[in-house]
């Protein structure tokens, strides 16, 4: 269960809506629908959360690029939106190092099944001492442990994402479960947000 909102800063206050977001695949998508709901590019906040696991922001301030902050890497990073946030500088990761990754696991795959073609009583043995052999080189595979690890439990991302608005850095890692209502709280935008929930 998601919920998705989005607050747009104007000079009479905020204005919220509730973020259909399933035409966004990117993080540049979700970029242009916070800029879209810009008003004289004052600052717009996209709240994503997934229910009783983690919560991301995402701020926009006009042209600026996005600012983050994930609630949870390790938990959203399961999640499709999750993933949206969890960008590679975010993870301080390398660009493109997730899809070399998956290309080697994919290649190994590929000699496995090579090897296992056999239908003979020995090709089967082989078989399946390939594929213990290729389950115990996965489980020390230098390229994938990295990579897993580069997704951490806990918060990652900007702490001081909402510092001028009033929410702290300590604030901001203590929300758990309905942070939005703390955090619209914090805005001054519960009652515009609560017209749109």
């Amino acid at each position: 269960m998601y919920l998705a909102a989005l607050l747009a800063r104007t000079e009479d206050g905020w204005e919220a809506s509730d973020t259909e977001l399933d035409d966004v695949e990117t993080l540049s998508d979700l970029t242009d629908l916070a800029q879209e709901a810009s008003v004289d590019e004052d600052t717009v906040l996209v709240y994503i959360e997934q229910e009783d696991a983690w919560f991301g922001i995402l701020r926009v301030d006009g042209e600026e690029d996005p600012r983050i902050y994930v609630s949870d890497a390790s938990a959203a990073a399961r999640s499709s939106y999750g993933e949206i946030l969890l960008t590679d500088e975010l993870l301080g990761r390398e660009p493109g190092a997730e899809d070399e990754i998956a290309a080697l696991e994919e290649l190994v795959d590929l000699d496995g099944t090579e090897d296992g073609e056999p239908g003979d009583p020995a090709g089967s043995a082989s078989s399946s001492a390939t594929t213990t052999d290729r389950d115990t080189d996965g489980d020390s595979d230098p390229d994938s442990n990295p990579d897993s690890d580069s997704v951490p439990a806990g918060p990652i991302g900007e702490l001081g994402i909402l510092a001028d608005f009033g929410v702290s850095e300590k604030d901001l890692l203590t929300l758990r479960t309905d942070a939005l209502t703390e955090i619209a709280d914090a805005l001054g935008a519960s009652e515009v947000l609560e017209a749109v929930r």
